[in-house]
């Protein structure tokens, strides 16, 4: 029987994105650097969680800061207390925003609150996409980077921008800044540089920092204490958090320096996909540790090439294939510390193969 793509990827010694399986040992690392005598947090409060709190409020230039189980709770309480601030029911943000996609309407079921799409799906929201709504909103959401079309960013400048705009017409500004961190060494700006501009700010602390779950919401003190009370009611406030919290400051501290590493690696990797027959990266030149992948062949093509480089060099690109078309698909690529432990003779070999197998692909057609 054919092997499938992701039992191939499985076998692989090595992988192109993230820092290493999802296991119990990227728990077990952080605990182990742990006082075992540490009282845990509960409901909320105790000195590890106040702690963390605190030290990331510092990073993100604000007030204060709450820890929250998952951030998609975490950004639709921010919404919410925008919208109860303004008495305006409606947000907006990117048509491709994890609130449209995969939160299962959870805004608009839980809080009734009405979204505006803004800007087209394949390009970041710009000044004039905001000037242009004919519709009061309490507030606008922000993705930095916008993940679903590979990373992509807009300018230092038109935050900027966008940020006064929005304090002139009485609009809050919330950043989605789940993988903030990454896009630190493009915009050459601290953490708070960037937060300064908005009102509330969310990070997480395992997408790209590769902690076990958990989420930082920051922004004033009055915000972050009436986002207390909607954890309080979302269920959020469960005895204790301390093995995210432990894991979340242990991979915070572990990663927060490497960024510029994984986003010059992010650069050269999209060079070798973009030298490839039929092969295209988005963004063409990264602007974090991110970007997309688009091969203009068939995803069951694809698949069985793939699959094959793997048996063969045992460095796995991706577990899966999106198509985008009959003759088209796509994947993420996502630089962690994982690939700076590809040797070089084996990432060359691979590229190698898979440029000539798409060549192959095209003979045939």
């Amino acid at each position: 029987m054919e092997t499938t793509l992701a039992e191939a990827f499985k076998q692989t010694s090595y992988q192109l994105s993230g820092h290493s399986p999802r296991n119990l040992e990227v728990l077990k690392q952080a605990l182990d650097q742990a006082n075992g005598e540490t009282i845990s947090d509960m409901y909320g409060k105790g000195e590890i969680i106040e702690d963390f709190q605190n030290k990331m409020a510092g990073f993100l230039g604000k007030e204060a800061a709450v820890f929250f189980p998952s951030g998609t709770m975490a950004q639709q309480i921010a919404l919410r207390i925008w919208a109860d601030e303004k008495q305006v029911k409606r947000v907006a943000y990117h048509p491709l925003s994890h609130l449209e996609i995969h939160e299962e309407d959870g805004l608009k079921e839980l809080h009734y609150i009405d979204t505006v799409l803004l800007a087209d799906e394949d390009r970041v929201i710009g000044l004039d996409d905001i000037k242009a709504m004919d519709k009061d909103i309490a507030c606008l959401l922000l993705e930095l980077p916008q993940r679903e079309i590979g990373g992509q960013l807009p300018t230092f400048e038109t935050l900027e921008a966008i940020s006064v705009y929005c304090r002139k017409q009485n609009i809050r500004l919330h950043l989605d800044g789940a993988r903030l961190l990454e896009t630190l060494p493009y915009y050459k700006k601290s953490a708070s540089d960037i937060c300064a501009l908005f009102d509330s700010v969310y990070i997480s602390m395992y997408k790209g920092l590769g902690g076990v779950a958990g989420a930082i919401l920051a922004g004033e003190t009055s915000f972050t204490e009436a986002s207390k009370v909607w954890k309080r009611r979302h269920g959020g406030d469960i005895i204790s958090l301390y093995p995210y919290i432990l894991s979340a400051d242990y991979y915070f501290e572990k990663r927060r320096g490497k960024m510029g590493q994984y986003y010059q690696d992010a650069v050269q990797l999209a060079a070798f996909f973009n030298q490839c027959p039929a092969t295209m990266t988005i963004p063409e030149v990264p602007v974090s540790n991110m970007f997309h992948v688009h091969v203009a062949k068939r995803k069951e093509e694809i698949e069985s090439l793939l699959a094959a480089i793997y048996q063969e060099t045992e460095l796995g690109l991706t577990s899966y294939l999106k198509e985008t078309g009959d003759e088209s698909c796509y994947f993420e690529v996502s630089v962690g510390d994982s690939f700076q432990t590809i040797p070089k003779p084996v990432l060359e070999r691979t590229f190698k193969l898979f440029g000539k197998g798409i060549n192959e692909l095209t003979v045939h057609e």
